[in-house]
C-alpha cells in the first residue's frame, strides 16, 4: 500500500536538511507562526533538489506561541490571513518552476478548523482561490473534512505517527500528559490503525521535535519493512 510521509519543515528548528531525504512531502511554513521568507526559500530548495511535493502551511500571526494558541477571529480574518500566506507560498514557488500542491493549517488554526465549521469553511474558502482549487489535508471525519467537500475540493485525511488519539479520534492536546509517541514501533502501529479504520493516506512527523531525525528514520524503515511504499499522495 502506498503512502505519504509528510513533515512540517521551514519553521526554524534547524533539522530541515536531514529530514527532507527520509519525506515524500514537506508542509512548508508561510513565515508568520515562525520563518520567514528566507526559510522559505531555503525549505523549498531544498524540497526541489529531493524531489519532495510542497504544500503550503500557514499559521496564526503567533510567534511568541508558534501558532499554538487558538484564537478568536471572524471568518473574514481568517481567510485574509490565510489568503495573504498562500500568496506568499505562490510567488516563491512560482520562481522556481515548483507547485504549491495542498494547504495545511498550522498548529491552532489546523485543530479549530478540524473542529469547527465557520474556521473550517475559512480554510477551505481560501484554499478554493488559488491555483484552480488546493486539495487540504486534516483529520478525517472533522468539520474541515466536510467543509473542503462542500467546496468540491479534494480532501487529504492525515494521520499522526507521534501524537496519540482520543477515542472520538481528535489528537490528545500537547498539555496533557502522555499527548506524544516516542517509541517508533508504538508509531508504526498507529499508523497501521489510522490506514486501516480512518482511511488515512499521509502520515506527519512534527520537524520540531528535538528526535524528529531519528524517530522519522525508524518510522520510515519500520513503514517500508512491513510492505508500505512511500509515495507523495500528489
Amino acid at each position: 500500500m502506498e503512502i505519504d510521509l509528510n513533515a512540517d519543515l521551514g519553521e526554524g528548528a534547524g533539522f530541515d536538511a536531514e529530514l527532507m531525504p527520509l519525506i515524500t512531502s514537506a508542509n512548508v511554513c508561510c513565515g508568520l507562526h515562525a520563518g520567514g521568507p528566507s526559510e522559505m526559500a531555503r525549505t523549498l530548495e531544498l524540497a526541489q533538489s529531493r524531489g519532495v511535493t510542497v504544500g503550503a502551511h500557514p499559521g496564526y500571526d503567533d510567534r511568541a506561541n508558534f501558532g499554538r494558541v487558538e484564537r478568536n477571529l471572524s471568518a473574514q480574518d481568517i481567510f485574509d490571513l490565510l489568503t495573504y500566506q498562500l500568496g506568499a507560498m505562490l510567488a516563491l514557488v512560482s520562481g522556481r518552476n515548483m507547485e504549491m500542491r495542498y494547504l495545511k493549517a498550522h498548529g491552532a488554526l489546523y485543530n479549530q478548523a478540524c473542529r469547527e465549521m465557520t474556521v473550517a469553511e475559512s480554510v477551505a474558502g481560501a484554499a478554493y482561490g488559488y491555483c484552480g482549487g488546493l486539495p487540504v489535508m486534516g483529520l478525517p471525519g472533522s468539520a474541515l473534512e466536510a467543509a473542503t467537500q462542500a467546496r468540491g475540493l479534494q480532501f487529504i485525511p492525515e494521520g499522526f505517527a507521534d501524537r496519540r488519539y482520543r477515542p472520538d479520534g481528535s489528537l490528545v492536546p500537547r498539555t496533557e500528559p502522555g499527548a506524544f509517541v516516542h517509541d517508533p514501533d508504538e508509531a508504526v502501529n498507529q499508523v497501521e490503525w489510522l490506514v486501516r479504520d480512518k482511511g488515512v493516506r499521509t502520515i506527519c512527523v512534527h520537524g520540531d521535535n528535538p528526535d524528529a531525525v531519528a524517530f522519522t528514520k525508524a518510522v520510515r524503515a519500520a513503514l517500508l519493512a512491513r510492505g508500505f511504499t512511500l509515495k507523495a499522495f500528489a
